[in-house]
């Protein structure tokens, strides 16, 4: 039934001269000015004007091939972008000209949200609009939130830096709040959060990072560096930091927490750990894979805590404001 793979992700610049463009595919619609986008592109100068996500899903396409073919599946694995090249478009093109018809997709992003979910799978209706008669046809990947492979390679990445005693402190990507009302993602990070707590014994907390967007509208919360300061506070000297929305090091991960978050800690004299995120984990490859197989193959769906596996698809109106 299936006779591709493809790999969608967020995009990155790829060389200095790339920042902006970039950042305007980013903020498109949202009369963002210039001047503010370049006070954000200063924060690549730190890596020489270049995301570091796009060789990173390379590397993840590189880590599946060989795990594809030990288990059997013969797909050609493509590569696309939401907001850089290659973009998602063009790969659809190519697919097409392959002579590809209907495409398994995995999105690089594990929990339900807006931007996370439901927007990747209309960047994929548009790409097929793009490309036109003849475009495959495009199946996404049920969300991997809660699949125990993911959960097993987080918990492992933890593991190389954790010191007995530390907090944990879970993170990922801050959305408006109201977002946050149309779908799961805080309700998915706890319980995700809590089990992989309850794996270590620690203490643990949810904070959030990355917010955009205008002062007056609402994020979730706590930022990471104000609950350290809080933490501080209480006497926490030692923090363990999971990017558990994330799954790989990427400028979010580098920048605001290995340098943002890492210093506030430094000023306020708290040990700080950060984990690894899942990124190429043979435990995640595996997981990737065990998800193909259940398109491929029906194989049982895998998962853990409360809700069950997400459904294929996604369910009607998910993660959109009620109408």
């Amino acid at each position: 039934m299936y006779d591709a793979f493809c790999v969608l992700g967020f995009g990155g610049p790829e060389k200095p001269e790339d920042v902006l463009p970039f950042l305007r595919n980013v903020t498109a619609g949202r009369n963002v000015p210039d001047s503010r986008l370049a006070t954000v592109a200063r924060q690549y100068e730190r890596f020489g004007g270049r995301s570091p996500l796009n060789d990173q899903n390379r590397a993840l396409i590189h880590a599946l091939k060989p795990e594809f073919e030990e288990h059997g599946i013969r797909l050609p694995i493509y590569f696309g972008n939401r907001n850089w090249d290659p973009y998602l478009s063009a790969t659809v093109e190519q697919m097409a000209a392959d002579g590809i018809r209907n495409a398994l997709v995995f999105v690089t992003s594990a929990f339900s949200s807006y931007s996370g979910c439901r927007q990747y799978r209309e960047d994929m209706a548009a790409a097929r609009a793009t490309a036109g008669e003849g475009a495959p046809d495009l199946h996404k990947i049920r969300l991997f939130y809660n699949h125990p492979g993911f959960l097993d390679a987080v918990e492992a990445q933890i593991r190389t830096v954790h010191l007995p005693g530390s907090r944990l402190i879970f993170t990922a990507h801050s959305i408006p709040e109201s977002m946050a009302s149309w779908c799961d993602y805080e309700t998915q990070l706890q319980e995700m959060a809590g089990l992989l707590a309850a794996r270590l014994n620690e203490r643990w907390d949810l904070a959030y990072q990355s917010r955009s967007g205008p002062p007056h509208i609402p994020w979730l919360g706590p930022d990471i560096n104000d609950h350290l300061k809080s933490l501080s506070d209480a006497g926490t000297g030692q923090v363990t930091v999971v990017p558990l929305g994330f799954i790989s090091d990427h400028m979010e991960v580098q920048y605001d927490l290995d340098h943002q978050a890492a210093e506030t800690a430094a000023s306020l004299g708290i040990d700080f750990r950060r984990a690894p995120t899942v990124g190429t984990h043979p435990f995640f490859i595996a997981a990737i894979r065990q998800l193909v197989q259940e398109r491929l193959d029906n194989a049982p769906a895998l998962w853990v805590g409360t809700a069950g596996p997400w459904p294929d698809p996604c369910p009607q109106g998910h993660c959109l404001p009620p109408s």
